[in-house]
């Protein structure tokens, strides 16, 4: 152990604080200037020193600390706190081509400029745009105090915790003097390739499902619980946005990046400032094929103007800034063969035609399948295998086929069709009236159950996520799920028995499915694979009959008291509940422990018994509203025991208006209902 100096001058508190600006200096170079100045057995005897320090002297330890880096799991049930932001994170427009970067400096620049009797010319910055996942980051005095996710724009979820574990981001400012009272920077969190690369290495090792690309691998990872888990996928930042600021100030974009810069924290050097929108479009045009050089993804340039007085002069919408825009390229293409078209069984029994193709480096990722998604769009393309075709990622995420490049056709090749009989279970298909898609009927098809079971623990559903696609392919090769309730059956003993399976990843399998148990209904009735009921409708579904029993029981005329249920969707649902093999099934689920009330429900009552400006009372929302959606409006107001209504009635207290409202509006004026535009709205909740 490192031997501390004796209190007094020179003393432990002294050393304590050399140490952390040190290591702080340290982190900086390597992370950021990646110009690492010292070695890693050196910092790891001066990380420990400190460790050792704080140890003897707890009092020592500050916020700052590198050894407070990664913090403390959130407890189980406990979810991410939602913290509004001081100024709305707003996205941005999109630009595809040059004539829409011309207009864009012609129309929504120049011209609005000269309509408020701005003379001065706009000149703009220019930089790669990131792609990954917003946050926005709050330094009060220099010390790093929060961290939020963008969110809906106006709120997002606080994941302080998360964020200190990126070491790019320091943990007090690298200021000479007095550091500003307050600076919010809002930046992009990515995953670097060679990183994701090895994170689906790890996952694929594990028997988890691999993630999509490195956009998703980013976001998932903030919203872990677990720091530590965080810290191991060794996510990095570039800062691009000022928030609210005050003791620091700028009038020109690029000088708060050069401060930033200088405070410590990384920006995209990939960067400029053009005098003439001549100067933007060669910017871009310089990047689209050098974006692809570096390890990470971008997916286009953003423009905006670089005086930041002119941004207060432009202004915004509702949605997005009118100083600044987002060039998107086109997606890259890529040319491969079709080396086969395998039909995939659905958790319907839908068979969905997948091209297999022979590898090719698309967009950061090679790309091996592509939904070809039915009969008819094998048809419209004529998409054979044995086939030369042009591959792009639609969004730079999803792989499809462009087009195929029949001039390049070898000899006759025969069309192809999806198979009479289910690939898996052998099942003659069938096209029922009006679909275009081919199923198998057969309801206990192994194929149909298989998807059944990964859509059974998806996000979406029961948010299992260590039963990912492999892990849940092993299970079922190994003959331990046949069935939904065997998740809940998964024995120990037997899951350390497959390959690669050590302690750690059969503990964190076991977790998951515990942890499952305590999902709100909605979640359950969402996984159980109800024909036409999603999300959205198991939520409704859920909040309204309160307990899986009471839905169970329901005839077909009480479940159309529901709003969004008509006919066609009640019978479906009575049908569900009717159907034998599915009672058995949800008589083991339920005696496996699941949790089959809603909690949302009881919030609301709650929030409703204890009154409120909003208990009991009955909203109507139209229009556009400029800082909530819709549905996040409506969900407040439930939270706080009011209910929504579709349409305006004697009945209704409030309507909420926002920008372009309709008939509901004129509506509520003949029967005198109170409108409410959306600021009164906020006075309300915050009432």
């Amino acid at each position: 152990m490192s031997k501390t100096k004796a209190p007094g001058a020179g003393g432990p508190a002294e050393r304590a604080a050399q140490l952390r600006a040190e290591l702080a200096r340290h982190d900086h170079a390597y992370y950021v200037l990646q110009k690492p100045s010292i070695s890693d057995r050196a910092y790891d005897a001066l990380y420990r020193e400190l460790a050792d320090l704080e140890a003897a002297h707890p009092d020592l330890a500050t916020p700052d600390s590198p050894t407070r880096r990664v913090g403390s799991e959130l407890p189980e049930g406990e979810k991410f706190a939602t913290i509004p932001h001081r100024r709305p994170m707003l996205s941005l427009d999109n630009t595809y081509n040059e004539e829409e970067v011309r207009h864009f400096d012609a129309e929504t620049v120049r011209k609005r400029l000269a309509k408020e009797g701005v003379s001065e010319a706009p000149e703009y910055a220019v930089e790669l745009k990131i792609d990954g996942t917003a946050v926005s980051l709050w330094y009060e005095r220099g010390v790093f105090v929060r961290g939020l996710t963008r969110g809906d724009g106006t709120r997002g979820e606080e994941i302080t915790a998360n964020l200190r574990t990126l070491k790019e981001i320091p943990l007090r400012l690298l200021t000479a003097g007095e550091p500003p009272a307050f600076v919010e920077l809002r930046g992009e969190v990515y995953l670097p390739r060679t990183e994701f690369e090895r994170t689906n290495k790890e996952r694929e090792d594990a028997g988890l499902e691999t993630f999509v690309n490195p956009r998703n691998a980013a976001a998932g990872a903030l919203k872990q619980k677990n720091p530590a888990a965080v810290a191991e996928r060794r996510l990095h930042i570039f800062i691009h946005t000022p928030g609210e600021m005050e003791g620091a100030s700028f009038s020109r974009y690029h000088e708060f990046l050069d401060a930033v810069k200088a405070w410590g924290l990384p920006v995209n050097p990939h960067r400029a400032v053009c005098a003439s929108i001549d100067g933007v479009l060669a910017f871009i045009a310089e990047y689209e094929k050098k974006r692809h050089g570096y390890d990470y993804d971008t997916d286009g340039i953003v423009v905006k103007v670089d005086q930041l007085a002119l941004h207060r002069t432009l202004g915004t919408t509702s949605k997005a800034p009118r100083y600044a825009i987002a060039y998107k390229y086109k997606p890259e293409e890529a040319e491969t063969t079709v080396l086969d078209i395998e039909a995939h069984v659905g958790k319907t029994g839908v068979l969905t035609p997948r091209a297999r193709f022979e590898p090719v480096f698309v967009s950061g990722t090679t790309v091996t399948y592509a939904s070809l998604h039915n009969q008819d769009e094998i048809d419209r393309k004529d998409i054979r295998i044995g086939d030369r075709v042009i591959v792009e990622k639609a969004g730079e995420i999803i792989p499809q086929v462009v087009r195929v490049l029949t001039e390049k056709r070898a000899g006759d090749l025969p069309k192809y069709r999806l198979p009479s009989k289910c690939p898996v279970c052998g099942t003659k298909t069938v096209r029922r009236e009006d679909e275009v898609a081919l199923r198998c009927p057969n309801a206990r098809c192994p194929g149909r159950f298989r998807e059944r079971i990964v859509y059974f623990a998806s996000r979406g559903c029961m948010d299992i996520e260590a039963l990912g696609e492999k892990m849940i392919d092993r299970l079922i090769g190994a003959g331990l799920l046949k069935d939904l309730p065997d998740i809940y059956a998964l024995d120990r003993s037997k899951l350390i028995e497959l390959e690669r399976m050590g302690e750690k990843s059969v503990d964190n399998v076991l977790a998951n499915i515990e942890a499952s148990k305590k999902n709100d209904l909605a979640r359950l009735l969402a996984a159980l694979n109800i024909p036409h009921v999603g999300t959205r409708n198991a939520e409704l579904l859920a909040e309204h009959f309160e307990t899986l029993e009471a839905l169970r029981a329901a005839p077909a005329e009480k479940l159309e008291q529901v709003e969004g249920v008509g006919e066609v969707l009640a019978a479906a649902i009575v049908a569900f509940f009717q159907d034998a093999d599915e009672r058995r099934r949800l008589d083991a689920l339920v005696a496996a422990g699941l949790n089959t009330r809603s909690l949302t429900a009881a919030t609301r009552k709650q929030a409703a018994a204890a009154g409120g400006p909003f208990a009991g009372k009955v909203f109507v929302l139209t229009g556009t509203l400029a800082k909530l959606g819709r549905e996040e409006a409506s969900q407040l107001i439930k939270d706080r025991g009011g209910k929504t209504a579709s349409s305006v009635s004697k009945k209704t207290d409030y309507v909420l208006a926002g920008e372009e409202a309709g008939s509901k509006l004129k509506k509520a004026e003949q029967l005198g209902v109170k409108v409410i535009d959306e600021a009164e709205f906020e006075r309300m909740l915050k009432g």
